[in-house]
Parts: structure tokens; C-alpha cells; sequence
């Protein structure tokens, strides 16, 4: 069920389930011989809805025009004097009609009063202690939109909207701007990195805001002014300082490490992964929560290398690679391997691993602690290091995500999904040469079926943590960083 979208879209079977509910039982047994029953028939389609529903409910809940339980309920109630021995699953149906169709009051005044700042340069403490709830399309966003010259409009915006919207927003912005007389004729939504890389966005394009990377910030600018956009300054001019993290034990910082990731993964739905893997721009429900996911894997790996590289002093730096190592091994021990293999991804950073002097200075045991986390990572023959580790594990636990979808891509790539206009479904069930689509998908589930235990301790420096690690600040720029690199321990040292 969760892969059925990869060969029939969701409107179209639901437009099967209806059609085979109400086909004529005379014409149904004469095309199956009269196998079965009309009744068995009936059940078996709501069966298959329930399963449907079950899966795909919060995603349902989204598209207030979606009339397919209603209208399959309604057929179901015109049978059931024929069909008396279905009472029970039309009355399950007519509860999940009025669960997709009348979200309670409690779930409306959420989703109405709801609007959270998604990047971070909206530093906004408040938001960032309350717990991660999963984004969805219809949800409202703040965000800052900056022209060539570096000025911004903050615009209020559905998560799931198009470009072509989001430029119309600036507009009606940017005509009360005492600073902007005179609007350009054709404006472009542009994504800036700070390393100064640029994308322009199609009008049509959807739901751009998570596809951004860490550092990555979107500009409206004229055509002509396409080439004069430049990154931020405070993303391009870095001064070095002492790190929040000398004053933050590691086991503190891996737990918020640990409830942080957990709240992320677990808003991701499992057909996520399908989408990101066979439809990308074109699926029915965008990535959103996933694609969170991947840049938080990122932000780890650069937010590393940006600590070590802000600190002047050796000794100190010295403590912050002991840190992190001490960090990763946490997180190993509590079953993150998201945060472990990005903390130690972080610190083989080229512009990191180059501190001779830094390495130098560790213990004997920290540089051999941190040699086996590297055979962990070590890509070699599979990612065999980290599989084997994983085989390990039980629930709860959070995998590396970038890893995952990588076996999902080639698994897709690797065997056709049609051959002619049948559907193959030994790559979706069964497949006995590797991984088959729907057991990973399953496996995925499995990992956090069971709920880990969470820290709820509320005292000062907890909430300090807490409020550091969701609000991260990094330089994702690799020429800065390598610069930064050869300032702390030139060349020729």
C-alpha cells in the first residue's frame, strides 16, 4: 500500500475502489466466474481502504476537497440492506469519513494559529524548545526574502505554495517599501548559497523552502541583476571566537542531540521516502519532513568544523576534537547513527583533518577511539562497516538517513518498474537477489516503533543547550573554512 503510488496514483485508485465496490454483481461474476460473492467482493475493497486510510491519513486530512470516503461510504450505505453482514465495516467506514473530513477543534485552532518561523535567522527562543511537529503542505511559514541589496520583506506563506505565489507576496510587500518606488517587471525567486552559487526557481516550482540548503537564503531580484547577488554578509565574514561548548558537558549536548534527531525522524512519514526516491518534484505529497532531515544531516557535519575552526586557542581546540569524539561515542551508545556518522563525517572534514598540531595534541586512546569510528563510515564494500553495526541494533534508533535513501535510489534504478504495462512487482514484494522495496520501507517503521525515553528537565542550562543545539549556527562554505584552516596552522607548520 505504501508503494502503490509508484504505478497508480492515489486519485486513481481511489477511483478503482469506488468502481469496484459498486460494479454490477451480474457483470462481476461473469467476468470471475462467480468465485466470489458480492459481499466477499465489498469486503475485500473495504479492507483494502481501511489499509489505505490507515497509511495515508495525516496526508488525506490535508486535501479539504477529497470526497473519496465520503462518496464510498455512500454506496456502502445504499448495499447495506442487500449486504446486512457488512454493518460493522460501514459503520469503521462512516467513522473514518467524519476523522478526514471533521478534524476536531483542537486540531483546526492548531493548524490556524500556527505559524512558525522555518530558517534560522529567525532566532526565535520560543519556538525552538517546543517539540518538532511535522510540516505539512497547508501549513504557514515565516520567511525572509532579500533583495540584491541585501534589505528583506518578511512574508507569511502556505509551506506547499508556488513560486509564482511567493513572488506575488513579495510584490504587494515591496509596494508599500518606501525604499523600492519603482518595482521591477520581472521579478525571479533565486537561491543564494554562501558560497555564492546561485538556482533559479521556475514559476511553477512547489514548496521550495525545505529544498534549501543550510546556509542558503532566496532573493527576488530583476533578470538584469541575476549576477550582482551575493551571499550575506554574515555568512561570508567570520571572525574566530570561544565556542558555547566549553561550557556544555557532552552528555547534555548528545541527549539534546539524541531528542532533537528523534523528533525529526519521526515526523517524517514512510511515503516520504517512496516519493523522494520515485516521483522527486512531481510526487503528490512533497518530501517536506525528509528533506528537513537531510539538511540537519549537513548542518551537523559543517556545525563540527565550524567549532573547531572559530577556535584560536590550541589547547582549546584540542578539548573541542576531544569533545566531539567523546560526543560521537555517546551518540553511538544511545543509538543515534545520524548524529554519530555526521559528527564523525565533521571531523574528517579536509579542512579539520589538516590540523596536525590539533591531532597531534590528543591522548593516544581519543585518535584510536576515533579510528574506529572511522571504519565505521569507511564506504568500502557497501558501507559493510556500518551495516554490520545496524544489524546490531534494536529499537528505538535513528539511522543515517542519506544512507538509506542511497539503498532506496539504487534498488529503483536497479530494476524496472514496468515491464511493458505490466507492473513489476517483484521489485515492490519480493525480490531474492536484494533489498526488496516494501521490507525496507517496513524496516524503517521498525526502527522507531518503540518510543525512546526523553529528557524533560527544565533547569536553565538545560533549556541553554537545548535552545543551541535547534539553532545551530555554521559556515557551510568549504573555501571559508579552508581558510579559516591555514589561519589557526599554516601551511608550513
Amino acid at each position: 500500500m505504501l508503494t502503490h503510488l509508484i504505478y497508480l496514483p492515489g486519485d486513481r485508485l481511489q477511483q478503482v475502489l469506488t468502481q469496484q465496490f459498486s460494479l454490477d454483481d451480474d457483470i462481476k461474476q461473469h467476468v470471475v466466474g462467480g468465485a466470489k460473492s458480492a459481499a466477499d467482493r465489498k469486503w475485500a475493497v473495504l479492507q483494502i481502504t481501511f489499509r489505505y486510510l490507515e497509511n495515508y491519513r495525516e496526508l488525506l486530512q490535508e486535501q479539504t476537497y477529497n470526497n473519496f470516503p465520503k462518496d464510498l461510504c455512500v454506496c456502502a450505505l445504499q448495499d447495506l440492506s442487500a449486504h446486512p453482514e457488512l454493518v460493522e465495516d460501514v459503520l469503521k467506514l462512516q467513522r473514518w469519513t467524519e476523522i478526514l473530513n471533521c478534524p476536531s477543534e483542537e486540531v483546526k485552532d492548531s493548524r490556524r494559529k500556527q505559524v512558525r518561523p522555518l530558517f534560522r535567522h529567525f532566532r526565535r527562543i520560543d519556538a525552538c524548545l517546543q517539540p518538532r511537529e511535522a510540516f505539512r503542505g497547508s501549513d504557514e511559514i515565516f520567511c525572509r526574502v532579500y533583495s540584491p541589496d541585501h534589505s528583506y520583506v518578511t512574508i507569511r506563506s502556505r509551506l506547499s505554495c508556488s513560486v509564482e505565489e511567493i513572488l506575488c507576496l513579495v510584490r504587494e510587500k515591496l509596494q508599500f517599501s518606501e525604499d523600492q518606488p519603482v518595482l521591477p517587471v520581472n521579478l525571479i525567486l533565486v537561491a543564494v548559497t554562501s558560497s555564492g552559487e546561485k538556482a533559479v526557481f521556475r514559476p511553477s516550482d512547489e514548496a521550495v523552502f525545505t529544498t534549501l540548503g543550510v546556509n542558503t537564503h532566496l532573493f527576488v531580484c530583476d533578470t538584469t541583476e541575476l549576477d550582482t547577488l551575493t551571499p550575506l554578509p554574515e555568512e561570508v565574514h567570520w571572525s574566530p571566537g570561544d565556542s558555547k561548548l566549553h561550557d556544555m558537558s557532552a552528555e547534555e549536548v548528545t541527549n539534546q542531540l539524541v531528542v532533537f534527531d528523534w523528533e525529526l525522524f519521526s515526523c517524517v512519514h514512510e511515503v516520504e521516502f517512496v516519493c523522494y526516491v520515485f516521483h522527486g518534484e512531481q510526487a503528490q505529497w512533497r518530501p517536506l519532513n525528509l528533506e528537513l532531515v537531510l539538511q540537519r544531516c549537513s548542518e551537523l557535519q559543517h556545525w563540527v568544523a565550524t567549532e573547531i575552526l572559530q577556535c584560536s586557542s590550541l589547547p582549546k581546540r584540542v578539548q573541542l576534537v576531544r569533545k566531539f569524539i567523546k560526543i560521537a561515542s555517546l551518540c553511538k551508545q544511545q543509538q543515534d547513527l545520524l548524529s554519530f556518522l555526521a559528527v564523525v563525517l565533521g571531523l574528517d572534514n579536509p579542512a579539520v583533518s589538516r590540523l596536525r598540531l590539533t591531532w597531534e595534541g590528543l591522548p593516544g586512546r581519543f585518535r584510536k577511539q576515533f579510528q574506529q569510528f572511522e571504519s565505521v563510515v569507511d564506504p568500502s564494500r557497501n558501507h559493510k562497516s556500518y551495516r554490520d553495526l545496524l544489524s546490531t541494533l534494536r529499537p528505538p534508533l535513528i539511522p543515517f538517513t542519506p544512507l538509506l535513501l542511497k539503498d532506496l535510489t539504487f534498488l529503483h534504478e536497479s530494476c524496472k518498474t514496468f515491464h511493458g504495462d505490466v507492473v513489476n512487482f517483484e521489485k515492490m514484494v519480493r525480490n531474492t537477489h536484494t533489498h526488496l522495496f516494501a521490507e525496507m520501507v517496513r524496516t524503517i517503521r521498525w526502527f522507531r516503533h518503540t518510543q525512546p525515553v526523553m529528557d524533560t528537565e527544565t533547569s536553565p542550562s538545560h533549556l541553554q543547550t537545548k535552545a543551541y543545539i535547534r539553532q545551530l549556527q555554521v559556515i557551510d562554505n568549504q573555501n571559508l573554512l579552508f581558510d579559516l584552516s591555514c589561519k589557526l596552522e599554516p601551511k608550513d607548520t
